[in-house]
């Protein structure tokens, strides 16, 4: 017998976790179908994902999103062509041109085989198949309109990998610019300095009184030259400890709530967050998903635990009689657009349409707040380098400047 973890929701959108011990996955499921549970996640007990890792420690690789949009668009046009789901993945494993994506599909097509929901099946592989994915495949069987669903997957897939590309490209250029000053900057002071430095002593004397400046550069060049494996100790160790920390639940929570308070760059993470919020959440009650389910796939979906634990207080408040225009009033980290829109399609019943309207203004948004924030920071760095430079250059021509005078 194996012990498997799991994840799941019942048919009031109540999410249970625990384990289960059966023969192989198939029983484990059908254990779980047969509880009146839906699986969102199952694993063997111990095991580890690789959930946002490209690379586990076997090397295999992780799906990548454009080969899951286009798999997804490909097998929602062979649904509704009329093509046999299990015929569909056959077809599309066989013509993949991902090995990654080729290796999963071949475990979802033995599980379809026998007799396997297409959502359990995707659930066995959290790391191709998002929670967002598993549930919005689950309903559009349930409702039998799986191959709409499809394409609504495709398509907020395609809108949240176009987000994280922009904001990638806007930091691309500083962080160029911030490896060159440091490497530029250790390369002076390892190099550069020291020969500049043994000149001036060779010419002022041993007993000469340098400028301040260039008795700073001169001792953190002897440092680093000296203490080198210091420097380096320092570095990995903080590396190391930092790491841990964000992978603490407590340090993860700490981190995403500072972020959003940071100027120019905080307001940005604001704006993707409520544009994937509102994408998301419009994709997933679109697909018939119920409200709760819906709120907590969407919270974990964004990415930032403050906006996953305010959206656990809207479930809280929704459980309690609220509608969930009330419950996101008032509340900071969502705009007072959203629960005004939110109000005008529970009016309407078209929640999902207004919501989309609303992703489609903060994707615009944020579009235009990250080249705002690019032409900010491009100057800045330069005036950084510029200035860092500087410094060494006036640690360096203030004695020689001195001395010329002296000679003269």
């Amino acid at each position: 017998m194996t012990k498997f973890a799991y994840k799941a929701t019942d048919q009031s959108g109540k999410t249970f976790s625990g384990t289960i011990e059966a023969v192989d996955r198939s029983t484990a499921l059908a254990s779980l179908h047969k509880d009146q549970l839906r699986p969102i996640t199952l694993t063997v007990a111990g095991s580890k994902t690789t959930k946002g890792i490209k690379l586990n420690i076997l090397g295999k690789p992780k799906v990548k999103v454009n080969d899951l949009v286009v798999f997804t668009r490909q097998l929602s046009t062979m649904v509704s062509a009329g093509v046999p789901i299990l015929r569909a993945l056959n077809t599309l494993q066989t013509q993949s041109e991902s090995p990654a994506l080729k290796t999963v599909l071949e475990a979802v097509v033995k599980d379809v085989q026998g007799g396997m929901a297409l959502a359990d099946a995707f659930a066995k592989h959290p790391t191709a198949f998002s929670d967002v994915y598993i549930n919005m495949v689950r309903a559009g069987e349930a409702a039998g309109i799986l191959d709409e669903i499809l394409k609504r997957v495709a398509a907020q897939q395609e809108k949240n990998a176009s987000i994280r590309k922009k904001v990638k490209g806007a930091m691309t250029y500083p962080i160029v610019l911030l490896v060159i000053t440091t490497i530029a900057f250790f390369a002076l002071m390892l190099f550069v300095i020291p020969q500049i430095g043994k000149i001036l002593k060779d010419l002022a004397g041993p007993d000469a009184q340098l400028p301040l400046l260039t008795q700073i550069m001169l001792g953190i060049s002897s440092f680093l030259q000296n203490q080198w494996y210091i420097v380096i100790g320092l570095i990995v160790l903080a590396v190391i400890g930092i790491r841990r920390y964000l992978k603490s639940a407590k340090g993860r929570a700490q981190f995403h709530a500072f972020v959003l308070r940071l100027p120019l760059l905080g307001n940005i993470i604001k704006k993707v967050a409520v544009a994937r919020f509102a994408r998301t959440f419009a994709s997933m009650m679109g697909a018939g998903v119920n409200v709760l389910e819906a709120l907590r796939v969407t919270g974990r979906a964004i990415g930032n635990v403050t906006y996953e634990k305010a959206l656990e207080q809207a479930v809280l408040d929704v459980q309690n009689g609220k509608q969930l225009s009330q419950a996101l009033n008032g509340n900071k980290l969502f705009p007072a657009i959203i629960p005004q829109m939110l109000a005008v399609g529970e009016e309407t019943g078209q929640t999902d349409t207004v919501l989309v309207k609303v992703a489609d203004f903060y994707e615009e948004e944020v579009d235009t707040a990250i080249n705002s924030i690019s032409s900010i920071i491009e100057p800045v760095m330069i005036v950084i380098m510029g200035s860092m430079i500087g410094l060494i250059a006036a640690s360096v021509l203030g004695p020689i400047s001195s001395l010329t005078t002296s000679i003269k």
